[in-house]
């Protein structure tokens, strides 16, 4: 299987491409999405070991949205039933690519208690927001960047797996391998990726929300606050059509490929 480098300028445009497959079909992507919220939501509510099962099931569900995004970028119908794609194809690899997903999120949150003696783990875990105290302490902000430093390896490794292994055959071992790497090779493109998702899901949307709370004095706070949910709605979708994106570029093919070992 070949990988290959792709410009900075190509990661910047995977955001706008993921918008594109959003708008051939919006319906069919929010059907996904609330779809996909309900049942995880389901999951995550079980008893003891919730949280762990909706963890698992993350590698197949993302290729089903994988899925969703190819059939939108060729024009096709989105249906419910392209969700649990991923469980059509090589589940079995993707279960355990859940399984070590899982255990890997279990290690990471783990480690954050050597930091702030659990609260960041404890709300993680349970929901239960810690008191103001605990928020404002250094040991909790080194939490959190403990958590995002340890969660990076974690993102490369999945950005591209859960696909490399129902689409192109692979391994779990082998998938994991070529996705951290294809991630590292590439990361001029996800850094421009990042920086446009950034400006685009945060930045431009707290600088027009706070416009409006400004020049309406406060009047229109409680109007803003119910833009946050329909602007969440369409993001998502964009999101994950934009991963398509980065995968299309990366492993769709070119005269120069360059070959993981």
């Amino acid at each position: 299987m070949n990988a290959r480098i792709v410009s900075y300028g190509r990661g910047a445009r995977w955001l706008g491409e993921g918008w594109q497959m959003f708008r051939a079909a919006p319906l069919g992507w929010l059907a996904l999405i609330f779809a996909y919220w309900i049942l995880m939501t389901l999951v995550s509510i079980l008893p003891v070991v919730g949280l762990a099962a909706a963890s698992v099931l993350v590698p197949p569900f993302s290729v089903g949205f994988m899925a969703a995004a190819r059939a939108a970028a060729n024009g096709g119908p989105l249906t419910l039933s392209i969700l649990f794609a991923g469980f059509r194809e090589r589940v079995v690899p993707q279960i355990a690519l859940g399984f070590i997903y899982a255990g890997l999120l279990a290690l990471l949150i783990s480690a954050t208690a050597l930091a702030d003696e659990g609260a960041l783990a404890s709300w993680l875990v349970t929901g239960r927001r810690p008191g103001d105290e605990a928020l404002a302490s250094e040991g909790f902000s080194t939490a959190l960047m403990m958590a995002a430093a340890l969660y990076l390896p974690v993102t490369m490794m999945y950005w591209f797996a859960p696909v490399l292994v129902a689409w192109n055959g692979f391994g779990v071992a082998k998938g994991l391998f070529y996705s951290f790497f294809a991630c590292l090779m590439n990361w001029r493109a996800f850094v421009a990726y990042a920086a446009v998702t950034a400006v685009v899901t945060v930045v431009l949307p707290f600088v027009v929300l706070s416009a409006l709370l400004l020049f309406s004095s406060g009047a229109m706070r409680a109007s803003i606050t119910s833009l946050v949910f329909p602007l969440l709605i369409i993001l998502l979708p964009t999101l994950f059509a934009s991963f398509y994106a980065s995968y299309r570029d990366v492993f769709g093919g070119d005269p120069q490929p360059l070959v993981l070992h």
